[in-house]
C-alpha cells in the first residue's frame, strides 16, 4: 500500500491541515494519507506538557478525517512516553509498512527550513522524501535547494497559500470568536463541548 505520513501537533487540525491532504492525496495518488498528532512535540516546552491537550488533539484529528476511507490517524507517538522525534516515528513505521523506497512525509517550508537542526537529521533524510507545502507569501526556494544539495529530497507542491493557522484558532476560541469557517464543524462542536483552549 502507497502512504504518506502527515506529522504535527494538530493543535488543533484545521481546514488547511485537510486541504493540504486532500491535495497530496489527489496529486500523487497515495493510497492513503496518514496523520500522526504529535504526542510530545520536541520543540515545545515539555516542562508545561498538557497530557489532556494531546489526547485532545488526537481525538481532534480521529474527529476532522473519520469519514474519509483515505485518511487514517495513528496514535504510535502516544505509545513513546518520550518527545516525539520524528525520526523515531520514520523508523518504527518503515520497520511496519517496509516501503520499497522512501517514505513520503508532508511538511510546511516553515519547518522544514529548520530540518538541520532535527533529531538525527543526517539519517532521517535517508529514509524519507519530503513534500512541501508553503507556509509563507512571496515564496524564495534559494534557500531550499541548498537543503538538496545536501542530500534532502522534496517535492514542492502547487497549490494556493491557505493562511489559516492553529494559533488563530486557538485565539478566537479564548476570545468566543466563531471558528467555523475555519475548522471542521465537527472540531469546533469538540472544542466547544471540552473547554478546550479557554483560559
Amino acid at each position: 500500500m502507497s502512504v504518506c505520513l502527515y506529522q504535527g501537533s494538530f493543535n488543533p487540525i484545521h481546514n488547511a491541515h485537510l486541504e493540504v491532504a486532500e491535495y497530496v492525496h489527489k496529486k500523487f495518488g497515495f493510497e492513503k494519507i496518514v496523520f500522526i498528532p504529535a504526542f510530545k512535540p520536541p520543540h515545545k516546552d515539555l516542562k508545561n506538557f498538557d497530557a489532556d491537550n494531546a489526547i485532545h488533539r488526537l481525538n481532534m484529528v480521529q474527529i476532522a478525517t473519520d469519514n474519509i476511507p483515505y485518511f487514517d490517524v495513528s496514535a504510535i507517538e502516544y505509545t513513546r512516553n518520550r518527545p516525539s522525534y520524528t525520526y523515531d516515528t520514520i523508523v518504527q513505521i518503515k520497520y511496519i509498512v517496509k516501503p520499497k523506497d522512501k517514505i513520503n512525509f508532508i511538511i510546511g517550508t516553515d519547518a522544514f527550513i529548520k530540518i538541520e537542526s532535527w533529531h538525527r537529521a543526517d539519517e532521517l533524510k535517508e529514509l524519507v522524501k519530503f513534500i512541501l507545502f508553503v507556509r509563507e507569501n512571496n515564496f524564495d526556494e534559494t534557500p531550499f535547494l541548498k537543503l538538496k544539495e545536501k542530500g534532502y529530497e522534496y517535492e514542492l507542491m502547487q497549490m494556493p497559500f491557505l493562511d489559516i493557522s492553529a494559533t488563530e484558532v486557538r485565539e478566537r476560541v479564548r476570545q468566543n470568536i466563531d471558528i467555523y469557517d475555519i475548522v471542521p464543524r465537527r472540531v469546533a462542536d469538540y472544542i466547544k463541548q471540552n473547554n478546550v483552549y479557554k483560559i
